[in-house]
């Protein structure tokens, strides 16, 4: 079980940052705890000093991509967002590309803004390099303010675009003045290999969002290190792998197909055959967003569902499991560092 303590950087959602800026330092795994906000239903959950900003994430956050895509029903969404906020949440991330998904979030909990952290993307508003312009950018986010129903983000991130237009500098420069207006209080890269090294090198960015799971792993040598290093907030994406090995059969439609035959090749104990079904803390998607989380460096996972009790289960996952141990993190690095391809990059 977790040890559970008070943190002198505790945050508060949908505050202004100090003039600078730039507070707090880096921390890992299980350096900075607390007992879950809310009401009197949350969750005990980790929190982590979110970087060099004022923020302390809840190392378990929610992704918006399924709400939208799906089309998920806006009650559904309404009782998803509010439970998870009453059990604990306080890290939202979304996109102007996830279909509805800011509209749905904007109409389920803008009443409760001061409450969570709110992050979106930007960068498919327009298709090609028509995305990537000032203007583009500077429209996409008013439309996001208006559709998620708040008049600042707290992070506002260029989604996963290529290193020829981030070395363009054009998109980035767009994020750093929308930050001086205050419509966002900081600016991330969202992305994976070489681009998200060069965001990262930069120094322009604040934040790093970047794929990293047990099928997953380039990041964790390539990236991370050095976002730690500068004292970067590090969100993962896809922290369970899109859930790949509960497919029988490879499911070539299926986002989460490379990381399926990946899957294949590594054969750990926990996701393949039978132990594929166990669920808990050690069961394959414990099992996988716990090895995610002690990743050095990681301050919040970033988790999608459909499903109003799933954010609390996996919460409670969290609180019963505790941090994996150090044995079984370093046997499934281990196992990635013998088997991994050369071309196993990091799936933006």
């Amino acid at each position: 079980m977790m040890a559970f303590a008070g943190s002198a950087h505790a945050g508060k959602a949908g505050t202004t940052p100090p003039a600078s800026g730039k507070t707090g330092a880096a921390s890992g795994p299980g350096k900075t705890v607390t007992p879950g906000a809310g009401s009197a239903g949350a969750i005990p959950i980790e929190r982590r000093q979110f970087g060099a900003t004022d923020m302390s994430v809840t190392v378990l956050g929610f992704g918006g991509a399924e709400i939208g895509y799906q089309q998920v029903e806006q009650g559904i969404v309404d009782r998803l967002l509010n439970s998870a906020l009453d059990a604990g949440l306080n890290v939202i991330d979304t996109a102007e590309c996830y279909a509805g998904s800011e509209e749905a979030i904007g109409k389920a909990v803008s009443s409760r803004r001061k409450e969570f952290h709110l992050f979106t993307k930007v960068g498919h508003m327009e298709q090609g390099e028509a995305g990537w312009t000032s203007a583009s950018i500077a429209k996409s986010i008013d439309r996001s303010l208006e559709r998620l129903r708040t008049d600042h983000l707290d992070l506002v991130q260029l989604h996963s675009c290529s290193l020829d237009i981030l070395r363009k500098g054009d998109c980035i420069a767009a994020l750093e003045l929308a930050k001086k207006q205050g419509k966002t209080r900081y600016i991330g890269y969202s992305g994976d290999s070489t681009a998200a090294l060069h965001a990262i090198e930069s120094g322009r960015f604040d934040t790093l969002q970047t794929s990293v799971s047990i099928a997953d792993q380039e990041c964790i040598a390539l990236t991370i290190p050095k976002a730690k290093e500068r004292n970067m907030g590090v969100i993962a994406k896809r922290p369970i792998a899109n859930a790949a090995w509960r497919h029988d059969a490879e499911p070539k439609d299926d986002y989460g197909h490379e990381y399926w035959v990946r899957l294949q090749k590594l054969a750990y104990d926990f996701a393949t055959g039978d132990a594929r079904s166990t669920s808990g803390p050690d069961g394959a998607a414990g099992v996988a967003l716990r090895f995610t989380l002690a990743v050095p460096g990681v301050h919040v996972a970033i988790v999608g569902t459909s499903k109003p009790e799933r954010w609390k289960q996996n919460a409670e996952m969290l609180r019963d499991g505790g941090p994996l141990p150090r044995e079984k993190f370093e046997a499934i690095r281990a196992r990635w560092k013998e088997v991994a391809a050369a071309d196993w990059t990091g799936r933006t």
